[in-house]
Formats: C-alpha cells, structure tokens, sequence
C-alpha cells in the first residue's frame, strides 16, 4: 500500500520540482539522468585513449615515468564540461561525479587503459578546502571508475599539506613554485611496486599532478597513468 502511495506523490515532487538537465537547464525526462538527450550525445568526448600521442599525454612529455595520460572530454568555457564540472565541484553534486567516472570507465574499457593497473589514486585535497568542499571530487570521480573496473582506491597513502592558492591567473613559473612540496607520503609501503592511475576532474598546466607524479615516484611506483575527465586550454 505504502508504494503505490509513494509513486503518485514522487510524481507530484517531479512534476513541481522537475529535475533538470545541468547543462541546458532543460527538465529532464524519464531514464535521463544528470544530462538531458541532447546534450548527452553532444558531449564533447576526446577518444584521447585510443591515440597514445594525443595533446593530453604531450603535456607529460617531460615527465618520463608516466606511460599513459587521457582526459575524456575537451573543456570549453560556457560548455557542457564545464557545466559538469561545476555542478561537480560548487554545487556539491557527488553522484554526478561518480556518474561521469562510471561513464568514463565504461567506455574507455574495451581500449586496455586500466588492464594490470593496482590503484586508483584521486588527487588529495587539503584538509581545510575538503571541510569547506565536504568532498574530495577526484575521490568521487575515483568511485565511478572503480565501480565499472573493480581496482581499489587509495585515498590515504599521500597526504596534501600544501594549501595553495588557486592557480588560475599564475604563470608557468609561478605555478611550478606554487605547487612545490605541496604533498606528503603518508605510507609509501602502500604504493610500492605498484601500477597506479592519478585522477582528477580538469588538467591545466599538470604543474600539480607532476608534483604528485614526484611524490610517489619516491615511494617506488613501477607505472604511473594519468587521467582526468576534462582537458582545458
């Protein structure tokens, strides 16, 4: 008795509060989640896993340990990526982070991109901007994956100590200073002899994954791969 009451009354909810589309704004419909039609088959996705060489792997061209970076969509201001990413990250949309780290893996599977590969390892936040934040939502991304491939997350084995300040208006150099030993191994033991793939939600200018990339190269890694759902600039 109580589910049937439930369903008219979900349907009131809807229909007064209908959920809409994060990108367009238009309501959405039944089975669409998160993005409407149109702008699920307009995702601008970079299919930069099939090409080893693609422009996101060459912004780790001088960074020899890392053997495969991807990012799976392209970031365009006022576009549907960039409406992902901050429903994502200021409007505190936690399953629309794992939802797009589960398309992601769904549809980079098939390419070998996450065969032999120990550990998921999303980007650590600094402790004050995730009490702000509530989340870490490389960490959620992270979850969508793992939930398609299966692979552990680790999450606790390096630390971020280094609360910079937001790298958006900086140059290259003031970058590179801004993110210098912003992390901490935690237990290196953890990462040892393992194949591992960084995750994050935008790459930029990389300056804060390659110092990343540093600290657990000093805990022993043998492969590290790079990905992210966005590739900006």
């Amino acid at each position: 008795m109580l589910m049937k009451l439930l369903t008219p009354v979900k349907y009131l909810i809807n229909l007064i509060f209908p959920k809409l589309c994060v990108a367009c704004g238009v309501p959405l419909v039944k089975h669409e989640e998160f993005l409407c039609l149109h702008c699920l088959l307009n995702l601008p996705k970079t299919n930069y896993h099939l090409n080893p060489n693609n422009p996101a792997a060459g912004r780790f061209a001088d960074t020899a340990s890392v053997k495969k970076v991807s990012s799976y969509l392209r970031y365009n201001k006022h576009g549907i990526t960039q409406a992902i990413v901050k429903e994502i990250k200021y409007r505190n949309n936690r399953k629309l982070g794992r939802w797009i780290g589960q398309m992601m893996a769904k549809d980079m599977a098939s390419s070998g991109f996450f065969d032999g590969i120990d550990l998921l390892l999303p980007v650590p936040l600094h402790s004050s901007r995730k009490r702000k934040r509530g989340f870490n939502q490389s960490l959620e991304i992270a979850l969508g994956i793992q939930a398609v491939t299966s692979i552990p997350i680790d999450a606790k084995s390096v630390r971020r100590t280094g609360n910079n300040p937001t790298q958006t208006l900086k140059r290259w150099e003031e970058r590179l200073e801004n993110v210098t030993g912003i992390f901490t191994l935690v237990d290196g033991s953890a990462l040892k002899n393992r194949r591992i793939v960084l995750i994050d939600d935008v790459m930029t200018s990389c300056a804060t994954m390659k110092s990343l990339l540093g600290t657990i190269l000093d805990a022993g890694t043998v492969e590290t791969n790079v990905l992210t759902v966005a590739l900006a600039g």
